[in-house]
């Protein structure tokens, strides 16, 4: 027979678990004081719809019901007339101190008959394990639970803080496990939910992170994991799009490839997020575009584009582009990388303009993963029909040692355009060349760029110059004492 689930309807906790929990299961939240483990079977009991039958929320700690929904009230799931036909809140804390384990399974008899819940909840589960007199009585008293939830299609959700190594002794009977944790690394939190065992379906392994916010817990599958395999067929075309430049996409040999990711690779003041806003000003209805920043707002944005006359606010009245600000603060790399995700589906967006590389590298806990990171973000991507461009800083203004700040970054671009200064004669030049563009011939010369009222324009090669590449051009034929 088919096992029911039952979804939690929580951020996307229900793509972490095969669709959501199973009908007549038992399963541990586990996590330290502080983690979240309330507030998220909170979040799954008034996520409940009304076809979907009661949930029962027993507690067995000391606060108090009043004082519990006090927390709760200003959560945005919290709804008031839930309360108490559609979720009942039970103490058994008095029962078991004065009755022990048999009273609290007495009290969990008479209410889950009374009640019929899809969902069970058993806040404080730990102290049923101080209540008991021995492991047998323990493990009886955990198989009677398992009892009352197959036999009534019901979900069980037992609380545990995971402190007392007695409570292993559940974890080879129940269902499933899922283990909320929250550390400090350096001087910023970080909050993981895992799925450790769960019976019946796959899962995504791993550690994903997560917030807790006024909306609850707000959870971010690991990019890599959840993007492993596209979303949906990719599919190769050779079609080129325009970057918005004329002399770049000359270049290039009509533009950049579609569905693609590429680099746009200079140092600070060259020229990048400028050369981001012409790439971004040639969305349409046939190619909505979205520029996600992360250093400056939409309101800079508007307004250096306008000082080279593109009107972003009109694309953006007609729904034709995106700005999406992350200014850097304490964001996850995996909230970032599901916002432009969720961004391309929102917009069916066919032009990307990521700005820049350096906010998503200081956003990892774990550098190691960065690379896994990129490339699993970058064949979503792809698979969804967008062409992307993404500026990454040198962290040299001069010199030839540009190194990308990413081991194996490289190799993950389809396209890589270099913008680079040099002295020439004691003046400071601009120049742009195309380094690679995969399966497509190219300009390989170094051109001189300006950044004019239009924007940026692409002028002749530096002719008669060497060592440009070094950041100092010198003529050959000058003579030296």
């Amino acid at each position: 027979m088919q096992l029911e689930v039952v979804a939690t309807r929580v951020s996307t906790l229900d793509r972490i678990l095969p669709g959501g929990f199973l009908k007549g299961g038992v399963y541990i939240i586990d996590g330290a004081p502080g983690t979240g483990k309330t507030i998220l079977s909170s979040q799954i009991c008034f996520n409940r719809r009304p076809e979907e039958g009661k949930a029962l929320f027993v507690t067995l700690l000391a606060e108090s019901h009043t004082r519990m929904l006090q927390h709760l009230r200003p959560m945005s799931f919290f709804t008031e007339r839930m309360l108490p036909h559609q979720l009942y809140f039970v103490s058994g804390s008095a029962v078991l101190a004065r009755e022990g384990l048999a009273g609290l399974q007495e009290l969990l008899k008479v209410e889950l008959k009374r009640h019929r819940p899809g969902v069970l909840v058993i806040d404080g589960f730990a102290a049923t394990r101080d209540a008991a007199s021995s492991n047998l009585e323990f493990k009886r008293f955990v198989q009677e639970i398992q009892s009352h939830a197959a036999t009534g299609d019901c979900v069980v959700l037992l609380l545990t803080s995971g402190a007392d190594g007695a409570m292993e002794v559940t974890h080879t009977v129940v269902d499933g496990i899922v283990r909320l944790t929250h550390q400090l690394v350096d001087r910023q939190t970080e909050r993981t939910l895992q799925v450790v065992k769960f019976r019946g379906r796959g899962f995504l392994p791993g550690k994903h992170s997560f917030h807790i916010t006024d909306d609850g817990l707000v959870i971010y599958p690991r990019v890599e994991a959840l993007f492993s395999t596209p979303s949906v067929p990719d599919e190769y075309e050779l079609s080129r799009r325009s970057t918005g430049i004329e002399g770049v996409d000359a270049m290039l040999g009509g533009g950049l490839l579609a569905r693609t990711t590429n680099g746009l690779f200079g140092p600070t003041g060259s020229g990048k997020t400028t050369f981001g806003l012409q790439y971004v000003s040639r969305s349409s209805a046939a190619e909505p575009g979205v520029f996600f920043g992360l250093f400056e707002s939409p309101q800079r944005l508007r307004a250096k584009a306008q000082a080279i006359g593109i009107d972003l606010q009109e694309l953006e009245r007609r729904e034709q582009l995106e700005l999406i600000w992350r200014p850097q603060g304490e964001r996850l790399l995996d909230e970032l990388g599901h916002e432009i995700v969720d961004a391309i589906h929102r917009r069916k967006a066919k032009r990307v303009f990521i700005d820049g590389f350096g906010g998503l590298v200081e956003s990892v806990i774990g550098p190691e993963r960065l690379t896994r990171f990129i490339s699993s973000l970058a064949n979503e991507i792809r698979a969804l029909g967008a062409m992307t461009m993404v500026s990454i800083e040198s962290r040299n203004i001069l010199g030839a040692n540009m190194e990308l700040p990413s081991r194996g970054l490289s190799s993950l671009l389809e396209g890589l355009i270099v913008m680079r200064y040099a002295e020439v004669k004691g003046e400071i030049r601009r120049l742009i060349s195309v380094t690679k563009l995969r399966d497509s011939d190219f300009d390989p010369f170094l051109r001189e760029f300006k950044i004019t009222s239009q924007g940026l324009k692409v002028g002749d090669t530096m002719g008669g110059f060497e060592a440009l590449m070094s950041g100092f051009g010198r003529d050959p034929r000058a003579t030296t004492t």
